[in-house]
């Protein structure tokens, strides 16, 4: 959620970064800034009543130690209608934040002033690409045709369970599964984040605090009941362990990573591209997250790009990292880099791993501060990014490495498979 601090002082600046994501901000700002002029206007009539109930409390008390009685009723008896004062200012104040919070919410994050213009996918900037793309020749085989080859993962077993987008993974497509989540993990406690496993219900408060509410609630699996939501990712309750927290300087960075299924409803999904385990409903995934000093952020940004480059390469996989357009870029970004596998089967490329700057977007909503230099509290920046989200990359891993002995493993998963070559 943007600041109004940030409205006031760079109105033009934003409105004008809100346009590359094709958003036109300003009449919800000016509605903003208008609410806020009066919502300044009202603390300050309540502030003066709140100041003259505690004068006239003092002098009451005066009065009657003085003696002086007949002075000390006559102002006792003006308290009562200033408290029904206060209490009214007070009340519309209420008003007037919740309907500049409500407004506040529906304005998206503003990009960082690398984000280019553009609309789509097509219009996102490939910034740097790795690794060859295999020849696999004319009788390479989709990964869900190989996996019913193997009988490693069964598509149809899990529709009959739960529905479409819900797998099952058998024998060493379950092993393989697990073989990555450790990997990453390893990976990632190695690189100094600290492992956590955290719940995978979340309440609201979590899904306003890292912007999956109210923009994404159509994504989210609801328990009604109780209601909870299924993540769609770890980075919410992760980030939100740090909800209402004011951190020491000494505590910055915070680096924490874990492992959770994840839940999407994927609604209006269709068509070839969400076949196999290109798009599920629940998936598993390593999460990364970052909670930095705003001018160590997007050096941080980079660092995770890098480390997340680091992954596929030792995976064996070709990738392209694409800095995403404004029309891309999720609501609550200022900054994200796509990580894409090339998927020789399939002759495209699958987004494996978004990598995001925040910045106080986030931090702002969750309440999440540090003390700077002048002892004084300050947003956090708040940075996350799939370190890895498996199906997709399962696909080109088995895609990619099939050959006549089977399906080759690459060497840096042996030790956790057990195996070289899964047949």
């Amino acid at each position: 959620m943007l600041e109004v601090s940030q409205l006031k002082s760079s109105k033009e600046e934003i409105i004008a970064r809100l346009k590359v994501r094709n958003f036109d901000g300003e009449k919800l700002i000016d509605k903003v800034l208008e609410l806020d002029g009066r919502r300044k206007s009202t603390q300050g009539e309540l502030d003066e009543i709140l100041y003259q109930i505690n004068t006239s409390s003092k002098e009451i008390g005066e009065f009657f130690k003085a003696g002086k009685t007949e002075e000390a009723n006559k102002l006792k008896g003006n308290i009562p209608t200033l408290k029904d004062n206060s209490k009214e200012l007070g009340d519309k104040l209420n008003i007037l934040e919740g309907e500049i919070r409500s407004i506040l919410l529906e304005i998206p994050n503003c990009p960082h002033e690398l984000v280019p213009a553009g609309e789509t996918s097509k219009d996102n900037d490939i910034i740097d690409e790795h690794g060859s793309v295999p020849g696999l020749g004319k009788d390479a085989k989709p990964h869900w045709d190989l996996a019913a080859q193997y009988d490693i993962i069964d598509f149809e077993l899990g529709s009959k369970i739960t529905g479409s987008g819900f797998p099952v993974y058998k024998g060493k497509g379950a092993r393989y599964q697990r073989a990555l989540i450790n990997f990453f993990l390893d990976k990632a406690t190695e690189s100094g984040y600290q492992e956590i496993q955290p719940p995978v219900l979340i309440n609201e408060d979590s899904g306003y605090g890292t912007g999956q509410l109210p923009d994404k609630e159509g994504q989210m699996y609801h328990v009604g009941i109780d209601n909870l939501y299924l993540s769609p990712t770890a980075e919410v309750p992760l980030t939100n362990l740090y909800r209402d927290t004011i951190l020491n300087p000494e505590e910055l960075p915070v680096k924490i990573t874990a492992y959770t299924p994840c839940f999407r409803r994927e609604a209006g999904s269709y068509g070839k591209d969400v076949k196999g385990l290109n798009r599920l409903h629940q998936f598993d995934k390593v999460e990364i997250v970052e909670i930095r000093d705003p001018g160590q952020s997007y050096q941080a940004l980079e660092e995770m790009v890098e480390y997340v480059a680091g992954l596929l390469k030792e995976l064996e996989l070709p990738f392209r990292i694409a800095r995403l357009c404004g029309g891309d870029i999720g609501f609550t970004s200022a900054m994200t880099y796509d990580m894409e596998v090339y998927s020789a089967a399939q002759q495209r490329w699958l987004e494996v791993s978004s990598i995001s700057n925040f910045e106080t977007f986030q931090a702002n909503r969750l309440k999440l501060r540090f003390k700077n230099k002048e002892g004084k509290n300050q947003l956090v920046h708040t940075l996350n990014g799939s370190a890895l989200a498996l199906p997709r990359i399962l696909a080109a891993l088995l895609e990619n490495n099939q050959c006549p002995e089977g399906i080759k493993i690459p060497k840096a998963l042996v030790p956790y498979t057990g195996f070289d070559v899964l047949n």
